[in-house]
């Protein structure tokens, strides 16, 4: 039992003593941690706050540096401003100064006025003392001397002038008439060339008559194709190998012409081959209208032409005036302008080329309301041909003033070319304006695409949209041409007026 209780109290004692080594160990390393641990404390606030030295020096010298920027902008500008201020003041000094030079010039141009003004009036009085000294002495005053004078040299002059103008007018008398003629006379005989009248029906040939019957077709819708697209009327008769082309426009005659023989040469003639071949041709004709122009330029050697003059010269080759060939007229006309000219003394380039050019307002694109001459002088100055050349255009037919020595010598050539005997016809002329009255009547409608004056004037054939007019439309407005032909014209016999109206239908198999 005692052993026991020493045993307990040797335990007890024991942990006794074991706690209280165990808590001053455990206080020592306590304190050697805290202590450790306020020296790194003390460490870190070392370099933080020579971090925060570090920033506020960097800082405070970035704000040195912007404030040194500023302080040096400053002083620029206030520099500048010295310098403008300076600039300004020599400025105002200069001007100054100029102001006190103009002032003392200003002051000796009034001395020097003062001076002149001095003179001239010891001038007039001086001229004033002869004027009163020569009055005494001649008797007559100043105003009676100048107009004895002037009147005495006027009727010297007079004299002189008259019997100067009378030597004139005798010798003009003597040979005025006599070198007419002679320039005249040898101008025509210069330039004689054959003379033909154009009619309104071209003769095709054919080889045999099976080719009428394929030129007609099935129930002649191949004719009625061919002068629909054409223009013109084909009369297909009893006459052996030949059929006549009649249409008062030499351009439809002839693109039907050519049409007829590419169609027979190839074999295939029918509505749709037909209108083809006429597109082709059409554009042919104007390929070879702008050709003849060139070439006849080129041979009257007429250079500098605009190429729209060009194209109207070839297009008159396919007109005629009062029946003569308006491309032959105008050539004639030329060369007879270049010979006159040349015995005149004039340039016979400008007269050849007035003379070539004088009857361009005959073919126009579109009907014009003024004449013919004037017109072409129009057209002349669009295309920059020269005044005197434009005037002697529009003069030809005395419409306007010559005012140069072309419009005389042009308008004398005009005339010689169509004086030649049988040069040209009033018929012709007279029944080619009316079929164009009549088409130009019709065309005048509105919803009107092509029109066709055919079987010599005696029926006109109107071809109109079919989505413009409809079929009610169509009779009134076949009624309501034949009216206004019937009070607007004059013709023999009567006319049939026909409109068309078609409708097609166009699709492709692909």
């Amino acid at each position: 039992m005692l052993y026991v209780i020493l045993t307990v109290a040797g335990f007890i004692i024991g942990g006794a003593a074991g706690y209280a080594l165990y808590r001053y160990l455990l206080t020592g390393k306590y304190n050697s941690m805290l202590a450790e641990a306020q020296k790194e404390a003390d460490v870190i606030k070392e370099k933080k706050l020579l971090e925060v030295k570090e920033k506020f020096l960097n800082k405070k010298a970035e704000l040195e540096k912007e404030v040194q920027q500023r302080n040096q902008k400053i002083a620029q500008v206030e520099n500048k401003l010295k310098q403008r201020e300076i600039g300004i003041n020599q400025r105002q000094e200069e001007l100054g100064r100029r102001k006190a030079d103009l002032e003392k010039l200003q002051e000796r141009l009034d001395n020097q006025q003062q001076a002149l003004n001095a003179r001239e009036e010891e001038l007039e009085r001086m001229q004033l003392q002869e004027r009163e000294k020569l009055e005494e002495l001649s008797g007559l005053s100043a105003e009676e001397a100048k107009k004895r004078l002037i009147d005495s040299l006027k009727d010297e002059a007079k004299s002189d002038a008259q019997s100067y103008i009378n030597e004139i007018m005798d010798d003009a008398k003597m040979t005025a008439n006599k070198e007419a003629k002679r320039i005249v006379i040898q101008s025509i005989q210069r330039v004689a060339t054959e003379t033909a009248i154009e009619n309104s029906v071209t003769v095709f040939h054919i080889d045999n008559d099976e080719v009428k019957g394929r030129i007609i077709g099935r129930e002649g819708r191949n004719i009625r194709a061919i002068e629909a697209a054409t223009g013109v009327e084909i009369v297909v008769d009893d006459t052996p190998e030949a059929i006549v082309i009649s249409a008062f426009d030499p351009v439809r005659r002839e693109i039907c012409r050519l049409a007829l023989h590419q169609l027979i040469a190839d074999g295939r003639i029918h509505p749709a081959r037909i209108e083809e071949v006429v597109a082709k041709v059409r554009k042919q004709v104007e390929e070879e209208v702008i050709e003849t122009g060139k070439r006849t330029a080129i041979d009257l050697g007429i250079h500098g032409l605009h190429p729209e003059l060009i194209r109207i010269i070839g297009k008159m080759k396919y007109r005629s005036s009062y029946g003569q060939n308006l491309l032959q007229h105008a050539r004639e006309t030329a060369n007879l302008c270049a010979v006159m000219a040349a015995e005149l003394g004039l340039n016979p380039k400008k007269a050849k080329r007035a003379g070539l050019l004088h009857d361009i307002g005959k073919v126009p694109d579109e009907e014009p309301e003024l004449p013919h001459a004037i017109y072409g002088a129009k057209l002349a100055e669009k295309y920059k041909e020269k005044p005197d050349i434009c005037n002697a255009i529009a003069a030809h037919h005395d419409e306007m003033e010559m005012t140069s020595l072309l419009a005389p010598i042009v308008q004398v050539c005009d005339a010689i070319s169509g004086a030649r005997p049988g040069a040209r016809r009033e018929i012709v002329e007279a029944y080619i304006k009316r079929l164009n009255d009549l088409e130009n009547i019709a065309m005048s409608y509105p919803g009107v695409t092509k029109t066709y004056a055919i079987q010599a004037g005696r029926e006109l054939r109107v071809i109109v949209g079919a989505d413009k007019i409809d079929d009610k439309q169509t009779e009134n407005l076949s009624g309501e041409i034949a009216k206004r032909i019937q009070d607007e014209m004059t013709y023999p016999g009567q006319v049939k007026i026909t409109v068309i109206r078609e409708t097609r239908a166009v699709s492709y198999a692909k």
